[in-house]
């Protein structure tokens, strides 16, 4: 009987886990995040070169852009696209169906709280991370590729393509390197945990007194729920780009910068080099890409989502 039972309850977190709802989440999230990044990707072309890029004076975000079309050509700042949203899409699909499949094994139809959404968001995070990262390191040196620095410190390496990268890489760098900025990707899991936590929490007070959130509601809290989770967590994008870009010639100081993954280290050497605020320089082209990004995904992810169970007949989760 003891077992009998144990294989029901196997059954139904086998199901909860792999059901067609799950999918339409997955699939859903990942065409609201590609549709929205590639309206915005200009916006974090400019964030990732302030980031990387130290000794570029421009600190606006149309200045940035102005000077990378000037310096390499108007295709540049979509230098680096493909990549980017095939690794966008997988990442999100990955996030989305693990989100929704831990909080249907979890909750099992009961309400959500604020600590459950945290926490659901954080092991989703997590997972996402060990399953995407090299994807992510790749597409971040294509995209900075070709790239004019004002750091002469910086010395790119040529790739003409997603596989030529993971070649040269993984010959030259070897496979750990895959995984740069894994332990800083691990820590900012918190910022999708934050954003989906005040995102569903805000969704449940809107739901109060109505059936189904309007366009213009959903953008709103999208765009707060992001705005909220940059902010607290930019100082740690900035290390996680700076570790995926590590690539640096052959002086001591500049040997213990490539070697050195301690993200703590690298926090006390942006403060030293260009005082606190450096921390966040690139915020203001984050948080205008991330929100503007984050508001229309969720835009997408909601309405195509509505829309796929209600033609299939089915209750949204």
């Amino acid at each position: 009987m003891e077992k009998l039972r144990d294989v029901q309850q196997m059954e139904r977190i086998m199901g909860a886990v792999f059901s067609y709802g799950n999918l339409v989440h997955a699939v859903s999230g990942a065409v609201g995040s590609v549709t929205a990044m590639t309206l915005f990707f200009p916006l974090d072309t400019a964030r990732l070169r302030l980031q990387v890029d130290e000794k570029r004076k421009s600190r606006s975000t149309p200045a940035v852009l102005m000077e990378i079309i000037k310096d390499e050509g108007i295709l540049a700042p979509y230098r680096g696209w493909f990549p980017v949203i095939s690794s966008l899409c997988l990442s999100n699909f990955v996030y989305f169906y693990t989100f929704n499949s831990l909080k249907a094994v979890w909750l099992r139809g009961k309400a959500s709280s604020t600590g459950k959404d945290l926490s659901i968001g954080f092991v989703a995070g997590v997972v996402n991370v060990l399953l995407t990262t090299p994807l992510w390191v790749v597409n971040t040196r294509l995209k900075l590729q070709g790239a004019k620095f004002r750091n002469e410190d910086i010395v790119p390496t040529t790739y003409t393509g997603i596989g030529d990268a993971f070649r040269k890489i993984l010959r030259e760098e070897g496979l750990m390197a895959f995984w740069n900025g894994t332990f800083p990707s691990l820590l900012l899991v918190f910022n999708p945990a934050i954003q989906f936590m005040f995102y569903e929490g805000l969704k449940r007070h809107l739901l109060r007194g109505q059936t189904e959130l309007s366009a213009l509601e959903i953008f709103v809290i999208g765009a707060i729920a992001k705005a909220i989770a940059t902010t607290l967590t930019y100082p740690l994008q900035t290390v996680q780009s700076i570790l995926r870009f590590s690539k640096v010639n052959v002086s001591v100081e500049k040997k213990r910068f490539a070697s050195v993954r301690n993200v703590v280290y690298l926090l006390q050497q942006r403060v030293r080099r260009l005082g606190f605020l450096g921390l966040y320089k690139g915020l203001e082209a984050k948080l205008l890409q991330t929100i503007l990004t984050a508001a229309l995904m969720f835009l997408v992810y909601e309405k195509m989502s509505s829309f796929t169970f209600r033609i299939m007949g089915l209750q949204k989760s």
